[in-house]
């Protein structure tokens, strides 16, 4: 009796486990079609790397991103994301450039956290002071908002918005701040999101400035967006005696439907020209491919 029991109850638990197992192949065979397809394609010694959940999209977006980088002069480097489709591409990401202009949205954000740890608005000089750094980049106001702010608020900014790879520029130097594409992705991200750094007053602040960048400082991610989306676009560029010109465009787009953004950076170009070429090369392919 004593073995037939054994036998009984381990017959019990066997069929215990090929119920769970086959609960378990089910589970894993009905997320299968939800899980994120990936795709790598090389340029140069490093990768453009893509997923997505929309099939196809992941393989298309990393070949022509590749393609639209080839043979490029310099160094760049990219980063977007689109919240429809849950796509993410990454190419040198980690890599650090030169900031240029593109940190002014950084040091808006950094006196947006300050004026709400305050409880209080932007007076009237800083919305005058904000809105030339953003809509025109114009410098003199940006070295003002960067003394205001001081290097321990611009830091605990970047903390908050979990940015630590940025490191600020010294000695006031706020252009030669090192900057990431994933660390400028993830402050688009911040803008466009519910979250606990920025609330919503002020990421409307932060994109309506965005949005309206005088035209002739419209170029670089832009190129290709569709006409129907809301472009916010933040633009630099700074030519240095070694390395060339550091072009940067960072930026987010919505529409019906649409809700993505990206961050290209790029240095060691010829001229400004040439670094802009690059910038919106990638560009172009990005929003063909997320809107087509």
């Amino acid at each position: 009796m004593h073995d037939a029991s054994r036998i009984s109850t381990c017959a019990r638990r066997g069929l215990a486990a090929v119920v769970a197992a086959g609960s378990l192949l089910t589970v894993l065979t009905t997320a299968t079609p939800a899980a994120a397809g990936s795709a790598s394609t090389p340029v140069g010694g490093s990768k453009v790397v893509c997923t997505s959940q929309q099939p196809g999209l992941a393989p298309a977006l990393s070949q022509d991103i590749a393609d639209a980088l080839q043979g490029r002069e310099g160094a760049s480097a990219l980063a977007i994301y689109d919240r429809r489709t849950k796509t993410h591409c990454e190419f040198k990401a980690g890599a650090h450039f030169d900031s240029a202009s593109v940190v002014k949205v950084t040091v808006l954000g950094a006196l947006l956290r300050q004026a709400e740890e305050a409880h209080r608005k932007l007076t009237p000089h800083e919305v005058r002071l904000t809105t030339a750094m953003i809509t025109k980049s114009d410098n003199d106001s940006t070295t003002k908002l960067w003394r205001q702010v001081r290097p321990a608020g611009i830091q605990r900014f970047l903390s908050l918005a979990g940015m630590r790879h940025t490191v600020p520029g010294p000695h006031g130097a706020w252009g030669l701040t090192q900057i990431t594409a994933a660390d400028q992705l993830r402050l688009m991200r911040l803008l466009t999101a519910d979250n606990a750094v920025l609330t919503a007053a002020s990421r409307g602040y932060a994109l309506d400035l965005m949005h309206r960048v005088i035209p002739d400082q419209r170029w670089g991610v832009p190129a290709g967006a569709p006409d129907a989306d809301a472009v916010h676009v933040k633009n630099g560029w700074l030519p240095r005696k070694t390395d060339g010109w550091r072009v940067n465009s960072v930026g987010t787009f919505n529409g019906s439907g649409t809700d993505y953004g990206m961050a290209v950076l790029s240095t060691g170009n010829h001229t400004m020209d040439d670094g802009v070429t690059t910038v919106e090369r990638a560009a172009k392919v990005i929003h063909r491919d997320l809107t087509h």
